[in-house]
Parts: C-alpha cells; structure tokens; sequence
C-alpha cells in the first residue's frame, strides 16, 4: 500500500526570474497551492501523504533534447 508521494518540480528558469524576488515569491506560490488543485492529489489526498519540493535550474541558453 502506498503511503506518501513526494514530487520534485524540477523547472529550468532564465536567471533573471531567479533574480527577481516577485517572480521567485510567485513561483514558491504556486508550489504552495498546486496539490490542493491538481485532480490526481485531491483524489488520494485523504489517503496518502503527498510532499511536494522544487528544484530550480538556471537555463543556459541551450536545448534540453
């Protein structure tokens, strides 16, 4: 039986969104509410403890494919 979920966003970001204390508070937001909204953790939510954390990366300017 599954007990807990934990995700990892992993979002790759111009450094100036870094940067910028508005856009970061945004981002950390969103990361915030995001379970209570998506369908998938609303749907298990009661019965699994889900986690969520954020690693952000710096875009270099070239193709991630």
């Amino acid at each position: 039986m599954v007990k807990r979920i934990h995700v990892t966003y992993h979002l790759v970001v111009d450094e100036a969104v870094i940067d910028d204390e508005a856009k970061r508070a945004a981002i950390d937001r969103v990361l915030g509410f995001h379970a209570e909204r998506c369908p998938v953790a609303r749907t298990i939510g009661g019965c699994v403890d889900i986690t969520t954390s954020l690693e952000l990366t710096t875009w270099t300017g070239e193709s991630a494919g």
